[in-house]
This record gives C-alpha cells, sequence and structure tokens, in this order.
C-alpha cells in the first residue's frame, strides 16, 4: 500500500477533488452520497421478509411467487456486480453510479404499484440488478478517494452501513406496514425508495467525481463481453438450485452447481488467455494476495450466516409466534445497534489490529449465537425476543468487527484502478454465500419444523446451529491468516505484494 496522500494534493483518480479543506470537505459529501445509496439498496435485502404475509394476502402470491420476490432481488444483485464494477473502473463510476441509482428508484416505484405476483417479481428483478451497479461503485470511490490508512474511517462508515441495513429492514420495513395499514403498507417498503433515491441521484450527478481512476484514458473498447457472458451464467447456475431449493424437488436440481462449477472454470481459463492482449474482466492475479483470497472466503462464510438469521427469525417471531411486522422488526434492533457502535470502530482500528480483530469479531459472533440458542432453550415461547436481546446485542458488537475490518483488509492492497472490479468480486462472493447460507440453514429449519409439527422454536435452534457452523469455519480462515501474516512478519515479511496495474503501478 501507498503512502497516506499529503493532504495539500488531490487523491489519485479524484476527478478534480482539491487537496484542501474544500476538497476534504467534498470526499465527505462523495462518501455520504454513497453511504446513502449503499444503504438503501442493501435494505432492499431484508426490509421485504417482514412484508411477506402482507404481500402474499395482497397480490395472492404462493409460495415459489414469495421465493423469487425474496430471492431474485439477490440472483441479479450478484449477478451484476463484478461487471458493474470492471464497468465503473473503465468507463468513470459516476455514470454507473447515476444509471444504476435511477433505474433502481423506477424499479422501487414498479414494485410497490405491482397488481400481479409477475409484475412485482419483475420489478424486484430489475431492483436487484440496479442495486448490483451501483454497490461496486460505491467501493471503487473510497479507494479512489481515500489511500492507506485514510480509507480506515470511510471503510467503517460503510461497514456499519451494510450491518445495519440487514438488521433494521426488518424494523423500518414493520414501521411501513404499521403505518400504511396490513393491506397495502407492504407497498411503502417500495415507496419509500423513490424521494430518496431523486435526491440522491440530484446530489450525486452534482458531487460526484468524472473520469476514471487515475484520471487515464482506458481502452474503451475492451470491456470483455464474453468474459461476461460465462461469469454470468457460472453465477447463475450456481446460485438457481439456493434458490429454488424448495420450489424444486428432488435432487437433479443440485446438477446445475458442477455445471456452474464447469462454466466458471471456462470463465477462469477465458480470463488467463484474454489478459495477454487486453484487460479482462477481472484480474485473476489478486488471487494471489493471500488478503484478498481470504477476506473474500471469510466474506462468503460469514454472509452464509449473518442473513440467513434475519430471515428465520422474522419467520420465527412473526408466523410462528405470531408478532406482528413491528415487533419482529424491534426485536433484531439489538443486533442492529451493537453492529452501529463496533463498525464504525473497527474501520478506525483495523490498520493498527490487522486480521486478528477479524478473529476476535467471528468469535464473539460464534460465542453470541449460542447464547441466542441457550435462551430459546430456557424461555422457547412469546418472551424469545427479551430472553434474546442480549446476545443478539453481543452478536451485533462482533458483527461489526467483521464486516469493516475484513472488507478494508481484503482490498487493502488492490490497485485503484481495478477497486471496482475487485469490490464486486468480493461482494459476489458474499452474495453467493448469503443465498447458500438461507438454502441450507432453511432446509434444516423448514425440516426440522415438518419433523416436529410446528416446533418453531426447535427449528429456529438447530438452524441456528448450522448458521453457527458457517460462522466458526470463517473463524478459522481469519486464525490462519493471522498465524501466517504473523510468521511472515517475523520472517521479513509476508512477500505479498500488490499485483501491479497496467501502468505497471503498485499500490
Amino acid at each position: 500500500m501507498g503512502d497516506v496522500p499529503d493532504r495539500d494534493r488531490s487523491p489519485p483518480g479524484s476527478g478534480g477533488l482539491p487537496g484542501s479543506r474544500a476538497g476534504d470537505r467534498q470526499r465527505r459529501q462523495v462518501l455520504t452520497i454513497g453511504l446513502v445509496a449503499a444503504f438503501m439498496t442493501l435494505l432492499d435485502v431484508s426490509i421485504v421478509n417482514v412484508a411477506i404475509p402482507s404481500i402474499q394476502r395482497a397480490i395472492r402470491a404462493d409460495s415459489s411467487d414469495l421465493q423469487w420476490i425474496l430471492s431474485g432481488y439477490a440472483l441479479t444483485f450478484g449477478l451484476m456486480l463484478v461487471p458493474a464494477g470492471r464497468f465503473g473502473d473503465a468507463r468513470g463510476r459516476r455514470t454507473v453510479f447515476i444509471i444504476g441509482l435511477a433505474l433502481f428508484t423506477a424499479a422501487s416505484a414498479a414494485a410497490g404499484l405491482a397488481g400481479s405476483p409477475a409484475w412485482l417479481i419483475g420489478a424486484r428483478l430489475l431492483q436487484g440488478a440496479a442495486a448490483g451497479l451501483v454497490n461496486p461503485q460505491v467501493v471503487g470511490l473510497i479507494q479512489q478517494l481515500y489511500q492507506g490508512a485514510d480509507r480506515g474511517r470511510p471503510f467503517g462508515l460503510l461497514g456499519a452501513t451494510i450491518g445495519i441495513s440487514t438488521a433494521v429492514g426488518p424494523l423500518l420495513g414493520g414501521a411501513l406496514i404499521e403505518l400504511g395499514g396490513p393491506h397495502e403498507g407492504w407497498r411503502w417498503v417500495f415507496f419509500v425508495n423513490i424521494p430518496v433515491g431523486i435526491v440522491t441521484i440530484v446530489f450525486g450527478w452534482r458531487l460526484l467525481p468524472t473520469g476514471t481512476a487515475g484520471g487515464r484514458a482506458r481502452r474503451r473498447q475492451n470491456l470483455d463481453p464474453f468474459g461476461v457472458l460465462l461469469l454470468g451464467v457460472g453465477v447463475v447456475l450456481l446460485l438457481l438450485p439456493l434458490v429454488q431449493e424448495r420450489q424444486w424437488q428432488g435432487p437433479l436440481k443440485w446438477l446445475l452447481v458442477p455445471a456452474g462449477l464447469a462454466v466458471l472454470g471456462g470463465f477462469v481459463g477465458w480470463e488467463l488467455r484474454y489478459r495477454r492482449r487486453a484487460e479482462p474482466l477481472f484480474d485473476l492475479a489478486l488471487f494471489r494476495l493471500r488478503s484478498y483470497t481470504l477476506g473474500v472466503l471469510i466474506g462468503l462464510l460469514y454472509f452464509a450466516g449473518f442473513v440467513a438469521v434475519f430471515f428465520l427469525f422474522t419467520l420465527y417471531l412473526q408466523i410462528g409466534l405470531r408478532y406482528t411486522a413491528l415487533e419482529a422488526g424491534l426485536a433484531v434492533t439489538p443486533f442492529a445497534a451493537g453492529s452501529a457502535v463496533t463498525a464504525a470502530l473497527g474501520g478506525r482500528v483495523v490498520n493498527r489490529f490487522g486480521r486478528p480483530l477479524v478473529a476476535i469479531g467471528l468469535a464473539t459472533v460464534v460465542v453470541s449465537l449460542g447464547g441466542v440458542v441457550a435462551a430459546l432453550h430456557v424461555v422457547p415461547g412469546r418472551g424469545a425476543p427479551l430472553a434474546t436481546a442480549v446476545p443478539l446485542l453481543l452478536a451485533g458488537l462482533g458483527s461489526g468487527l467483521v464486516i469493516t475490518p475484513n472488507q478494508t483488509l481484503t482490498l487493502s492492497e488492490v490497485p485503484v484502478a481495478q477497486a471496482g472490479s475487485a469490490a464486486g468480486m468480493l461482494q459476489t462472493g458474499q452474495r453467493i454465500g448469503a443465498a447458500a447460507g438461507i438454502a441450507g440453514v432453511g432446509a434444516i429449519f423448514f425440516s426440522v419444523l415438518a419433523a416436529t409439527h410446528g416446533g418453531w422454536s426447535r427449528a429456529f435452534r438447530d438452524a441456528l446451529l448450522v448458521t453457527i457452523g458457517f460462522v466458526a469455519v470463517a473463524l478459522v480462515a481469519a486464525i490462519v491468516d493471522s498465524r501466517t501474516e504473523r510468521l511472515g512478519a517475523s520472517g521479513g515479511g509476508s512477500g505479498a505484494g500488490a499485483p501491479p496495474d497496467r501502468s505497471g503501478n503498485q499500490m
């Protein structure tokens, strides 16, 4: 990584941001715009969970429709991340950011006006694709406008945004449904994005830097369309059986997984060949960086458990214990509060402690989720939200030390010119992990529920044990990385330098 830039100089690739107090103010404004957009798009991953019963009644959606309303968003979100990141790297992040945000706002309006399941599913697919356009640009802008230790604070705020948006979604969704009424309140879960989206587009167009990273003109013709196709097909084949796990009966659907892996193998071969003559969709040399490879793995495993907890907890509270959408949302607030506190702190101290900080966070989450299991065993009925409040708060505190520091460390050695595509691959891993977690943990949940004839508390406890397993494996990866880093330092350095960008520069 390069040195922290002098405050009197423009940040590399800032598109003309002045290096003064005015420049720092504009960087903060750009960061705020990015965080608002990230919050809005990531919120829609979880906010719809509490609206499902209302949607089912209002538009007469069956279980397959509901699965696509929830998971279709994640599918197209994950599909767009790497191509969108690469496009932003090559053509300028402001343009991609604005287009994505405009599509997201329009799709939100269409979802709120939906009169049939097919209409709502189509709007959600477009929403997810638009969110996939926006999010890599936010990370890329942070990489572009900040350097070295200066990235700790903005990545900390981004991590807090990720954690809070996921955890507070059920609470905000429940409040909107309460205000709008049980029959039409679900529409406001989507309509709320419209004014926020419009305001963010206006300020984004005015304030976001123009041009590409480093101010270099990238070769416009080399956007690797065949690589985009291979990656897209491979990701779809991997995610489809996970998204449709409960709807597609029988084992044949799992043949799509090896087919997807084969297509992704073809993508790897194509990228290795393509990079000899032009800039590829994703530079596989990034995986030679231990920090990047293990960071992607930790993100995939952690999100497999992290997202599944809230999906199943809201089902347990609303359907199993008959809580309202607002009450179910309030029950996960302790996690959101804990995550908000430590995510910002983690971003500030990650450069001092490194990967051991992530290991501490993962260990805290493992122990705290074990506390949730114990609390539900002692208080299995209507008192569950109160009994789980303290362990969920502690799990949130641990989560804040995972998401932000892991993202900062994962991208720490990535060249600025590849920041968007690198962030896109990191987030693609998180989306695949989330889909796999919901499918795998959900399968345990519903099988136990069927076997116990409605034993909701037992089903949720058993599902939590699987979630703990995902987080525990991520903890092992973080410990391995910490030990390797320490041994490398004692031996005179890790030997893992950043791969050079196309101009031959390293960060």
